[in-house]
């Protein structure tokens, strides 16, 4: 939740003509306003509709569609068929976990040979290393996996060639210049792979591999369905958009979490997440953080072996370590954005600038990403937090704001930068120290007259006008079936107007209001506002306020009602 600080401006989205939205209603029979949301969502037509409402694993794209996805399929058969051992190599964050889990997990269903290494973040750093190549010598591994990393690991790839070990890539992050020399590279994001869908995360890519060994072996697709629940945990914590494919794995992956999760999931969600049905803002809250947590500031195998785990108390054990490592993880984070804020609000400088640029030698490499976003949440700018690392440079974690390409920023400092890596909205870099003050000059100079001012003030996006007296049970449950939501098919978020409190106003918990709201002519619901118990006073006197809000339907002791979440509130 952003701030309060941070005035927000309401964007109400266009509106599709009238005429398509209510051929849609009367296709559909739901409510005009349910088919201007799927309208918005690019869905005119039964057909599509069906399509969203009814996710099928059958409408999944045929992974072979995926360039080189033939030539890392024989090349992993060739292994087993040589009886060779195969190291499975992913990053140290969410994504890279569970794609380990979910690779290790399948390949060692049907061999025995398989192994795993999860780079050390403050040893070794971001991506495959030499380090990791002459540990897979030592122990005698011919073929290297790599998952959500290697795209950029050129230099690493040929020193594994030199020394008789075959690198299949699998990544989702954007190539840099020259592609490695692999056997294979599994990216959709490769400009010469014309696979249908881009967004595939990480573990998303893992999961068409082992789709595309079941078929080229004729395993039955229950030995990679039953894994989809890792895979959804990376769509979530990795925050990429949940559409096309991303969905249906998110949808089936929700279904498997809510059912018969791995062991190590059901562990956390017994002891960790309060709602009876998980949902992709558990996973964001409760689950990812304390997977993530254990590479921030540990060792991420911990993460992996509770993925692995076929024993309650091995589960149990490695739930316990990670969740002590989040919560030691989230004191770290709340001082050093401390530290971070009581700078910038000291500094007049800095308050001019377009963007963010921080350096603490001793803020904790595990957690200056987290820190970078709580910065964008109070000083709403493209942020980059630097610390130094072990060699004696500086390793930023970089967040971005709204429709402002970060990574292309980044780029455009390239001669500054030792090396780089990641998306639009995140990335990570290495700089040297001596750079760092030419290299916050340059970014700002680049920020400064690539971004507007409109992109630095944060935005609600609202999907429609909504009166309030067209909100039923009926309407709710409609709602619910847009789930899972998510980046590319966000929860929707209507604006009411002339809105005013029935009574029973109060503030809770850290500054959060909690109200009944009614429309004239609508019923009275009750809604919670976080971060907002500031409205207090006005609201109380019965001044009317326009709200910006979501809305579900609650269930408590097996009764149904409808609850509000105001998101912001204006006069």
């Amino acid at each position: 939740m952003q701030s309060r600080g941070l005035d927000r401006n309401w964007v109400i989205k266009a509106a599709a003509p009238l005429e398509e939205i209510a051929v849609l209603s009367q296709t559909l029979q739901i409510h005009p306003a349910l088919s201007e949301l799927l309208t918005q969502r690019g869905i005119a037509d039964a057909e599509a509709a069906n399509y969203y409402f009814r996710p099928k694993l059958s409408y999944l794209h045929d992974p072979y569609l995926m360039k080189d996805m033939d030539r890392a399929v024989d090349c992993i058969n060739e292994t087993i068929l040589a009886n060779e051992p195969i190291l499975v190599f992913g990053d140290y964050d969410v994504d890279g976990t569970t794609s380990v889990a979910l690779m290790v997990s399948f390949l060692g269903s049907f061999y025995n040979k398989v192994g795993y290494y999860i780079p050390d973040r403050y040893h070794e750093g971001y991506g495959l290393s030499n380090q990791a190549i002459d540990y897979a010598v030592e122990n005698g591994y011919k073929l290297i996996i790599t998952l959500d990393c290697g795209i950029t690991a050129f230099h690493e790839v040929e020193y594994a060639n030199v020394n008789g070990i075959q690198v299949i890539i699998s990544d989702h992050h954007l190539p840099n210049g020259d592609l490695p020399p692999a056997v294979a590279i599994l990216n959709p994001k490769r400009e010469d792979c014309t696979y249908p869908y881009s967004h595939l995360s990480g573990c998303g890519i893992g999961f068409k591999l082992a789709h595309a060994i079941c078929l080229k072996n004729h395993f039955e697709l229950a030995k990679i369905n039953q894994l989809i629940d890792l895979v959804v945990v990376s769509i979530a914590s990795d925050l990429v958009p949940i559409t096309g494919e991303n969905r249906i794995l998110a949808y089936f992956g929700l279904k498997k979490l809510n059912t018969n999760p791995c062991l190590g999931l059901k562990v956390l969600i017994d002891n960790f997440v309060k709602n009876e049905e998980v949902s992709i803002s558990d996973i964001v809250h409760s689950i990812g953080p304390r997977i993530n947590a254990a590479g921030r500031l540990g060792d991420a195998k911990a993460a992996v072996r509770l993925l692995l785990a076929n024993e309650r108390a091995q589960a149990e054990e490695a739930a316990i370590l990670i969740n002590n490592t989040n919560q030691e993880r989230r004191d770290i984070d709340s001082s050093i954005t401390e530290q971070a804020l009581d700078y910038m609000d000291g500094n007049d400088k800095m308050a001019g600038r377009k963007s963010t640029v921080l350096y603490q030698e001793s803020w904790h490499k595990g957690v200056i990403g987290i820190v970078a976003s709580r910065l964008i949440e109070k000083h709403y700018k493209p942020t980059i937090v630097f610390t130094k690392t072990e060699d004696n440079k500086l390793t930023g974690s970089a967040r971005s704001v709204k429709d402002f390409n970060i990574y292309q920023a980044i780029a455009d400092c390239g001669d500054l930068v030792e090396q780089f890596g990641g998306h639009k909205y995140a990335a990570g870099l290495t700089i040297l120290e001596e750079h760092f003050h030419t290299f916050r000059n340059r970014f700002e100079e680049i920020v400064a007259a690539t971004i507007s001012d409109d992109q630095l003030v944060p935005k609600i996006e609202i999907d429609e006008v909504l009166n309030m007296s067209e909100i039923t049970l009926k309407f709710v449950r409609t709602l619910k079936q847009f789930a899972p939501f998510g980046p590319g098919n966000p929860e929707p978020v209507f604006v009411s107007k002339g809105v005013y409190a029935t009574g029973n106003i109060r503030v809770v918990g850290n500054n959060h209001l909690q109200l009944f709201v009614k429309q004239e002519m609508s019923n009275s619901f009750a809604a919670i506002a976080f971060n907002q118990g500031d409205h207090f006073e006005k609201i109380a006197k019965g001044i009317p306020f326009d709200m910006v809000y979501s809305v579900e339907e609650n269930i408590w002791k097996g009764k149904s009602s409808i609850k509000l979440t105001i998101k912001d509130i204006k006069y």
